[in-house]
Protein backbone atom coordinates (compact mmCIF):
# COMPACT_ATOMS: atom_id res chain seq x y z
CA UNK A 1 0.00 0.00 0.00
CA UNK A 2 1.49 3.66 -1.00
CA UNK A 3 2.13 5.57 2.09
CA UNK A 4 -0.45 8.31 3.08
CA UNK A 5 0.91 11.59 3.48
CA UNK A 6 -0.44 14.21 5.58
CA UNK A 7 -0.10 18.02 4.75
CA UNK A 8 -0.63 20.85 7.26
CA UNK A 9 -2.59 23.10 5.17
CA UNK A 10 -2.47 26.63 7.62
CA UNK A 11 -5.82 28.86 7.96
CA UNK A 12 -6.92 31.81 10.07
CA UNK A 13 -4.30 32.48 12.47
CA UNK A 14 -2.83 29.18 14.04
CA UNK A 15 -4.94 26.66 12.38
CA UNK A 16 -3.78 23.52 10.64
CA UNK A 17 -6.49 21.58 8.13
CA UNK A 18 -5.06 18.33 7.47
CA UNK A 19 -5.18 16.75 4.13
CA UNK A 20 -4.41 13.13 3.79
CA UNK A 21 -2.97 11.97 0.89
CA UNK A 22 -2.27 8.81 -1.42
CA UNK A 23 -1.52 9.40 -5.01
CA UNK A 24 -4.03 11.76 -6.05
CA UNK A 25 -6.82 10.95 -3.88
CA UNK A 26 -6.90 13.26 -0.78
CA UNK A 27 -9.00 13.33 2.73
CA UNK A 28 -9.34 16.46 4.67
CA UNK A 29 -9.74 16.94 8.29
CA UNK A 30 -11.73 19.63 9.61
CA UNK A 31 -12.31 22.31 7.15
CA UNK A 32 -12.87 25.60 8.81
CA UNK A 33 -11.94 27.39 5.46
CA UNK A 34 -12.45 26.02 1.92
CA UNK A 35 -9.94 28.69 0.05
CA UNK A 36 -6.61 26.58 1.11
CA UNK A 37 -8.22 23.51 0.93
CA UNK A 38 -9.07 23.80 -2.39
CA UNK A 39 -5.80 25.96 -3.75
CA UNK A 40 -3.72 22.98 -2.27
CA UNK A 41 -6.09 20.15 -4.36
CA UNK A 42 -5.72 22.25 -7.37
CA UNK A 43 -1.78 22.65 -6.55
CA UNK A 44 -1.31 18.79 -6.67
CA UNK A 45 -4.16 17.79 -9.04
CA UNK A 46 -5.92 15.65 -6.09
CA UNK A 47 -9.57 14.49 -5.63
CA UNK A 48 -11.01 15.14 -2.39
CA UNK A 49 -13.04 12.00 -1.17
CA UNK A 50 -14.35 12.26 2.09
CA UNK A 51 -14.15 14.99 5.11
CA UNK A 52 -13.58 13.79 8.55
CA UNK A 53 -14.95 16.40 11.19
CA UNK A 54 -14.17 15.90 14.72
CA UNK A 55 -16.36 18.95 16.50
CA UNK A 56 -18.81 21.38 15.49
CA UNK A 57 -16.96 24.70 15.93
CA UNK A 58 -16.57 27.23 13.24
CA UNK A 59 -13.16 27.24 12.32
CA UNK A 60 -13.41 23.14 11.76
CA UNK A 61 -16.70 23.29 9.73
CA UNK A 62 -16.74 26.72 7.97
CA UNK A 63 -15.67 25.27 4.65
CA UNK A 64 -17.99 22.58 4.49
CA UNK A 65 -21.05 24.67 2.16
CA UNK A 66 -18.34 25.49 -0.36
CA UNK A 67 -16.16 22.57 -0.94
CA UNK A 68 -19.66 20.95 -1.02
CA UNK A 69 -21.02 23.21 -3.37
CA UNK A 70 -20.18 21.28 -6.92
CA UNK A 71 -18.71 17.83 -5.42
CA UNK A 72 -20.70 15.14 -3.29
CA UNK A 73 -18.09 13.41 -1.11
CA UNK A 74 -19.33 11.50 2.45
CA UNK A 75 -19.11 13.79 5.48
CA UNK A 76 -17.70 12.29 8.88
CA UNK A 77 -18.24 13.43 11.83
CA UNK A 78 -20.04 13.17 15.66
CA UNK A 79 -23.78 11.92 15.66
CA UNK A 80 -24.21 13.86 19.25
CA UNK A 81 -23.08 17.46 17.18
CA UNK A 82 -25.66 16.29 13.86
CA UNK A 83 -27.65 19.19 15.01
CA UNK A 84 -25.00 22.06 14.46
CA UNK A 85 -23.38 20.18 11.84
CA UNK A 86 -26.33 20.33 9.07
CA UNK A 87 -24.00 19.23 6.46
CA UNK A 88 -22.89 15.67 7.96
CA UNK A 89 -23.98 12.54 6.24
CA UNK A 90 -22.27 9.75 8.25
CA UNK A 91 -22.95 10.54 12.09
CA UNK A 92 -20.60 8.44 13.63
CA UNK A 93 -20.59 6.88 17.73
CA UNK A 94 -17.67 5.50 19.52
CA UNK A 95 -17.08 2.29 18.36
CA UNK A 96 -17.98 2.97 14.86
CA UNK A 97 -15.15 2.42 12.05
CA UNK A 98 -14.08 4.39 9.40
CA UNK A 99 -12.46 3.63 6.23
CA UNK A 100 -10.83 6.59 3.58
CA UNK A 101 -7.91 5.78 1.51
CA UNK A 102 -7.62 2.34 2.39
CA UNK A 103 -7.12 2.87 5.79
CA UNK A 104 -9.76 2.06 8.95
CA UNK A 105 -9.94 4.79 11.20
CA UNK A 106 -11.23 3.80 14.93
CA UNK A 107 -13.58 6.38 15.92
CA UNK A 108 -12.89 7.34 19.40
CA UNK A 109 -15.85 9.33 21.28
CA UNK A 110 -13.31 12.19 23.50
CA UNK A 111 -15.78 14.80 25.05
CA UNK A 112 -13.97 17.78 27.14
CA UNK A 113 -13.62 20.54 24.85
CA UNK A 114 -17.16 20.13 23.11
CA UNK A 115 -19.90 17.64 24.50
CA UNK A 116 -19.62 15.29 21.21
CA UNK A 117 -15.93 15.39 20.19
CA UNK A 118 -14.70 12.24 18.26
CA UNK A 119 -11.01 11.47 17.11
CA UNK A 120 -9.81 9.07 14.43
CA UNK A 121 -7.18 6.84 15.00
CA UNK A 122 -5.62 4.26 12.80
CA UNK A 123 -2.92 1.59 13.99
CA UNK A 124 -1.90 1.68 10.38
CA UNK A 125 -0.63 -1.56 9.43
CA UNK A 126 1.64 -0.46 6.59
CA UNK A 127 5.21 1.22 6.92
CA UNK A 128 3.81 4.39 8.54
CA UNK A 129 3.04 4.18 12.24
CA UNK A 130 -0.17 4.35 14.05
CA UNK A 131 -2.16 8.13 13.63
CA UNK A 132 -4.08 9.97 15.82
CA UNK A 133 -6.49 12.74 14.05
CA UNK A 134 -7.60 14.44 17.62
CA UNK A 135 -9.07 18.16 16.81
CA UNK A 136 -8.79 20.05 19.86
CA UNK A 137 -8.71 17.48 22.53
CA UNK A 138 -4.61 17.01 22.97
CA UNK A 139 -2.37 19.79 21.69
CA UNK A 140 1.43 19.11 22.15
CA UNK A 141 2.49 20.52 25.37
CA UNK A 142 -1.65 20.84 26.38
CA UNK A 143 -5.27 20.38 25.91
CA UNK A 144 -8.14 22.18 24.53
CA UNK A 145 -10.37 24.45 26.73
CA UNK A 146 -13.41 23.11 28.48
CA UNK A 147 -16.36 24.75 26.42
CA UNK A 148 -19.19 22.02 27.35
CA UNK A 149 -17.18 19.38 28.96
CA UNK A 150 -16.40 19.03 32.39
CA UNK A 151 -13.24 18.81 34.05
CA UNK A 152 -13.37 14.74 34.65
CA UNK A 153 -15.02 14.06 31.67
CA UNK A 154 -11.66 15.75 29.96
CA UNK A 155 -9.45 14.00 32.25
CA UNK A 156 -10.86 10.62 30.79
CA UNK A 157 -10.65 11.35 27.67
CA UNK A 158 -6.57 12.41 27.84
CA UNK A 159 -6.24 9.23 29.52
CA UNK A 160 -7.76 6.72 26.45
CA UNK A 161 -5.64 8.66 24.40
CA UNK A 162 -2.63 8.66 26.19
CA UNK A 163 -3.36 4.85 26.12
CA UNK A 164 -2.94 4.79 22.87
CA UNK A 165 0.47 2.93 21.47
CA UNK A 166 3.57 5.39 22.53
CA UNK A 167 4.61 5.94 18.83
CA UNK A 168 1.14 7.13 17.87
CA UNK A 169 1.78 10.54 15.88
CA UNK A 170 -0.63 12.97 16.89
CA UNK A 171 -2.00 15.63 14.88
CA UNK A 172 -3.92 17.87 16.17
CA UNK A 173 -5.46 21.07 14.67
CA UNK A 174 -3.86 23.92 16.31
CA UNK A 175 -0.42 25.71 16.20
CA UNK A 176 -0.15 26.20 19.86
CA UNK A 177 2.74 24.27 20.92
CA UNK A 178 4.73 27.29 21.93
CA UNK A 179 2.49 29.15 24.65
CA UNK A 180 1.55 25.21 25.33
CA UNK A 181 5.38 25.04 26.54
CA UNK A 182 5.53 28.31 28.21
CA UNK A 183 2.83 26.66 31.00
CA UNK A 184 4.50 23.28 30.83
CA UNK A 185 7.19 24.66 32.02
CA UNK A 186 6.15 26.83 34.68
CA UNK A 187 4.58 23.74 36.43
CA UNK A 188 7.23 21.47 35.69
CA UNK A 189 10.72 24.01 35.23
CA UNK A 190 13.05 20.70 36.52
CA UNK A 191 11.81 18.54 33.65
CA UNK A 192 15.18 17.87 31.08
CA UNK A 193 13.00 16.43 28.61
CA UNK A 194 10.54 19.39 28.26
CA UNK A 195 13.81 21.92 28.83
CA UNK A 196 14.88 19.92 25.04
CA UNK A 197 11.86 19.65 23.74
CA UNK A 198 10.99 23.99 24.18
CA UNK A 199 14.82 24.02 22.26
CA UNK A 200 13.15 22.24 19.68
CA UNK A 201 10.06 23.96 19.07
CA UNK A 202 12.00 26.97 19.12
CA UNK A 203 14.04 26.42 16.27
CA UNK A 204 11.00 25.15 14.68
CA UNK A 205 8.80 28.27 14.77
CA UNK A 206 12.25 30.20 14.27
CA UNK A 207 12.22 28.61 10.71
CA UNK A 208 8.36 29.02 10.68
CA UNK A 209 8.18 24.90 10.73
CA UNK A 210 4.96 23.63 11.91
CA UNK A 211 5.84 21.70 15.55
CA UNK A 212 3.21 19.07 14.94
CA UNK A 213 2.66 15.92 14.72
CA UNK A 214 3.89 15.29 18.13
CA UNK A 215 3.65 11.43 19.32
CA UNK A 216 2.20 9.89 22.11
CA UNK A 217 5.40 8.55 23.86
CA UNK A 218 6.70 12.74 23.18
CA UNK A 219 3.59 14.39 25.27
CA UNK A 220 3.33 11.72 28.09
CA UNK A 221 6.84 12.96 28.77
CA UNK A 222 6.33 16.79 28.39
CA UNK A 223 2.89 17.71 29.07
CA UNK A 224 1.53 18.21 32.25
CA UNK A 225 -2.27 17.42 31.29
CA UNK A 226 -0.99 13.69 30.73
CA UNK A 227 1.66 13.86 33.64
CA UNK A 228 -0.81 14.22 36.57
CA UNK A 229 0.28 11.29 38.62
CA UNK A 230 4.19 12.34 38.01
CA UNK A 231 4.59 14.18 41.55
CA UNK A 232 6.06 17.07 40.89
CA UNK A 233 2.98 17.81 38.51
CA UNK A 234 0.69 17.15 41.59
CA UNK A 235 2.68 19.07 43.72
CA UNK A 236 2.77 22.60 41.76
CA UNK A 237 -1.20 22.03 40.89
CA UNK A 238 -1.12 21.46 44.74
CA UNK A 239 0.71 24.74 46.00
CA UNK A 240 -1.16 26.91 42.74
CA UNK A 241 -4.47 25.30 44.17
CA UNK A 242 -3.58 26.21 48.04
CA UNK A 243 -4.86 22.95 48.99
CA UNK A 244 -4.19 19.05 48.58
CA UNK A 245 -6.08 17.25 45.60
CA UNK A 246 -7.32 14.34 45.61
CA UNK A 247 -6.98 12.65 42.93
CA UNK A 248 -5.96 12.91 39.16
CA UNK A 249 -8.94 14.27 38.06
CA UNK A 250 -8.69 16.83 40.62
CA UNK A 251 -4.97 17.63 39.89
CA UNK A 252 -5.74 17.77 35.91
CA UNK A 253 -9.15 20.39 36.95
CA UNK A 254 -6.74 22.54 38.78
CA UNK A 255 -4.06 22.66 35.64
CA UNK A 256 -7.19 23.69 33.18
CA UNK A 257 -7.70 26.45 35.76
CA UNK A 258 -4.72 27.27 36.01
CA UNK A 259 -4.29 27.17 32.17
CA UNK A 260 -7.34 28.96 31.33
CA UNK A 261 -5.64 32.49 33.33
CA UNK A 262 -2.19 31.86 32.98
CA UNK A 263 0.17 34.63 31.12
CA UNK A 264 3.42 33.75 30.58
CA UNK A 265 6.50 36.36 32.44
CA UNK A 266 7.62 38.81 30.39
CA UNK A 267 10.43 38.16 28.40
CA UNK A 268 14.18 39.15 30.34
Amino acid sequence: MTALELIPIPAFADNYLWLLVQQDRAVVVDPGDAAPVEAALSARGLTLEAILITHHHPDHIGGLGALLQHRAVPVYGPRKEEQTIRLLTHPLVEGDHVTVLGRRFEVMEVPGHTLGHIAYFTPASDLQGPLLLCGDTLFSGGCGRLFEGTPQQMHTSLSRLAALPGATQVYCTHEYTTSNLLFARTVEPDNAELSDYWDRVRSLRAADSPTVPSSVEQEMRINPFLRTAHPAVREAAAAHAGRSLQDEAAVFAELRRWKDNFRPPAPT
